[in-house]
């Protein structure tokens, strides 16, 4: 994996320290997540799509942020009792970070330079401009459950927007892709 994303702290949501370097040889689907949001729902394909590639090397690695119209207000319990009550997740979920703007994480700032455009990019941007909704500067994340995938060698494969949802066969065919890449 590359150095300088491995090297990144991280704080799973239970305070126990992390990084990616303690998933190297998996293929990530890192997706920022919110409980308050339209695309909330998107847990449960996450946690199906988790279920059934984990065993082949897929990790899902979900990171709760409050950027979005405060879609995610609660604190890291709240998040995990909503998550495991409502939709049985198992994948591993993160202490609430920012992913955009002044106070974005440094593993959100190092995804969104890597990789500034998402596979389909477009249709959210414009539904949530239509609603007087800021969507950001290109590049920076749009709104809650966007998921970039990172292959078994630590590089950044792909974005995928907000509305690209886990059993979308762009990111189920990338991802297929990925875990078939030694």
């Amino acid at each position: 994996m590359s150095e300088q994303i491995t090297a990144i702290p991280l704080t799973r949501i239970d305070g126990e320290l992390d990084s990616l370097a303690n998933h190297e040889g998996k293929v990530l689907l890192i997706v920022n997540v919110a409980s308050k949001c339209g695309l909330t729902p998107q847990y449960e394909g996450l946690e199906a799509l988790y279920r059934d590639k984990h065993a082949e090397g897929l990790q899902v690695l979900a990171f709760p942020a409050n950027n979005f119209n405060g879609q995610e207000p609660g604190t890291d319990d709240e998040i995990v009792d909503f998550c495991k009550t409502s939709y049985d997740v198992t994948f591993p979920l993160y202490s609430k970070i920012s992913v955009r703007g002044e106070d974005i994480h440094p593993l959100y700032a190092r995804l969104t330079t890597s990789k500034p455009a998402a596979v389909g990019e477009g249709p959210m941007r414009k539904r949530l401009e239509g609603y007087g909704i800021a969507t950001g500067a290109p590049g920076e994340i749009v709104w809650n459950f966007e998921k970039f995938l990172i292959g078994r060698d630590g590089q950044i494969i792909d974005r995928f927007a907000p509305d690209v949802d886990a059993a979308d066969p762009r990111l189920v065919g990338a991802v297929d892709k990925a875990l078939a890449e030694s």
